[in-house]
C-alpha cells in the first residue's frame, strides 16, 4: 500500500495531513502504553487533538466497533458452532472484544482524525 493512498495511511495510522508521520508513539501489542499519541506529527506538525476533548467522539465510532465485532461473531457462533448455549456466546464474544481493544481504540480516534478534524491530505510534504 502506498503511503500517500488514503486507505493505506488509515491502516498504518499515519497523520492525516502528511500521511507519513506516526500517530501513535508504540506498539497496537504494548499493553501498557497502546494508547499513547505524538501531541504532534513528527514530520509536518499537526497537532493531533485538535480541540480539547476531541477524542471524546472516538468512544462513540469505538462503540460501534464493538457492536459491528459482538454482532458478527454472534452471527459466526450461530451458524458455524450450531447456536450453542448463551455461555459460550458471552464468553467467545467478551474474550474477542478484550483482545481487540487496542486496535478498537486506535482505529477509533484514527478515523476521527481523518473525517471529523477537518484536515485536508497535503501533497507537499511527500517531498520533504
Amino acid at each position: 500500500m502506498s503511503r500517500k493512498s488514503l486507505v493505506g495511511a488509515i491502516v498504518a495510522c499515519k497523520c492525516p495531513r502528511c500521511r507519513r508521520g506516526e500517530v501513535f508513539t508504540n506498539s497496537p501489542l504494548n499493553i501498557s502504553k497502546f494508547d499513547h499519541m505524538h501531541k504532534t506529527c513528527p514530520v509536518c506538525g499537526l497537532y493531533y487533538e485538535i480541540e480539547v476533548g476531541f477524542f471524546w467522539g472516538a468512544m462513540y465510532i469505538s462503540y460501534g466497533f464493538s457492536v459491528g465485532v459482538v454482532f458478527l461473531v454472534g452471527i459466526l457462533l450461530y451458524y458455524l458452532a450450531n447456536d450453542p448455549p448463551v455461555w459460550v456466546y458471552v464468553v467467545t464474544v467478551s474474550a474477542i472484544v478484550l483482545l481487540t481493544t487496542t486496535f478498537l481504540f486506535r482505529y477509533a480516534r484514527i478515523l476521527m482524525l481523518y473525517f471529523f478534524a477537518g484536515v485536508q491530505y497535503d501533497s507537499k510534504y511527500n517531498k520533504l
